[in-house]
């Protein structure tokens, strides 16, 4: 008898056991709790950075329209999600890079304002050139298809806003041809819209985002030559054609 009572005398207490697993189940409640409200305060900080940006892009959107008041109210620019549009009739002839009188007095009304609010936000202007889809016309040497037109066309907007005063480094230059229209391409009127140049705002990069971006230099000890593997050929992917920006 004395041997029965020693062998349960000798088990663990069950209420031993369940204590501890309690305490286990608790201590991973408190751990999800709190990954749980670690969680939703990173997804309120995001959300709450997210409406200062856009209330800052809305800002800044609202100040250059009114800093381009006059322009818009004459109906010769229009203001798209920040971007000053330009009709290619106004500023230039059918498959021509010709500057016309019109737009380069229409040019010169926005330099003041354009200057004030680059400084202001410390910011660059991108000159974009932008085509219909229709071909160069046959007999037209001066260019080759319509990402040269878009580009000629940019490059003479730039180069006639930095002769009215605005400052070689705040402008630049970009090429897009056909790409990105703002209408179908389906008839005439369509086409108009699309023969555009664009004037957009743009932030500077930093100095820090360039370091980035940079690569970093080995000495001819370090690297070491691979020989090159034979890649399968790939579809030309179309991206905008950036210009350098303008010294004259």
């Amino acid at each position: 008898m004395s041997e029965l009572d020693q062998g349960f005398a000798e088990e663990p207490p069950i209420w031993a056991i369940f204590g501890d697993l309690m305490s286990g189940l608790v201590g991973v409640f408190v751990l999800l709790l709190v990954w749980a409200l670690g969680f939703q305060l990173e997804l309120s900080q995001q959300l709450e950075q997210e409406i200062d940006k856009r209330e800052v892009e809305e800002q800044r959107r609202h100040e250059l329209e009114q800093a381009l008041a006059d322009p818009l109210a004459t109906g010769r620019v229009t203001l798209r999600n920040g971007r000053i549009g330009i009709s290619g009739s106004v500023l230039f002839a059918l498959n021509s890079a010709e500057l016309q009188p019109e737009g380069r007095e229409l040019l010169q009304t926005l330099v003041t304002p354009l200057q004030v609010y680059l400084d202001q936000h410390d910011q660059l202007l991108m000159i974009s050139g932008f085509t219909d889809d229709l071909p160069i016309q046959q007999g037209n040497n001066r260019f080759e298809d319509n990402w040269d037109l878009s580009a000629q066309r940019a490059l003479t907007v730039t180069r006639a806003l930095i002769e009215t005063g605005l400052p070689p480094t705040l402008v630049f230059a970009a090429a897009f041809g056909a790409q990105q229209p703002v209408a179908a391409n389906t008839d005439d009127e369509s086409r108009s819209q699309n023969r555009r140049v664009e004037l957009a705002p743009v932030p500077r990069v930093s100095q820090g985002q360039a370091g980035q971006a940079n690569i970093s230099k080995a000495s001819p000890e370090e690297v070491k030559p691979t020989e090159p593997k034979p890649l399968a050929p790939q579809p030309p992917e179309v991206t905008p054609a950036l210009l350098e920006p303008l010294q004259l």
